[in-house]
């Protein structure tokens, strides 16, 4: 697992500290993938309701609220495979 991923599990992890509501991956370009669900954030790759795709530098340009998610989307800089409203629930708690 990269030092990537554990640093945005952790920054994830104090941004929903509840879980969320709902079954979402980000996967970071060539570093691996990262899964939101019930039960928290952890590195992972498995099934979701949606993937979000972005490098790396767009990844944390949005933790650390320099990019809005939906602008993001927009723009092209992150890309959403499934339910878009599971998507934009996660982008409402990440902003």
């Amino acid at each position: 697992m990269s030092a990537i991923i554990d640093k945005a599990v952790e920054k994830l992890s104090a941004r929903l500290s509840g879980g969320f509501d709902g079954i979402a991956k980000f996967v970071l370009e060539g570093e691996g993938a990262i899964m939101l669900d019930a039960n928290g954030v952890r590195a992972a790759d498995e099934e979701a309701d949606v993937t979000l795709t972005a490098s790396v530098a767009t990844f944390q340009a949005i933790l650390e609220g320099n990019l809005n998610p939906a602008s993001a989307f927009m723009t092209g800089k992150l890309s959403v495979d499934g339910a878009m409203g599971v998507a934009m629930k996660l982008g409402s708690a990440l902003s």
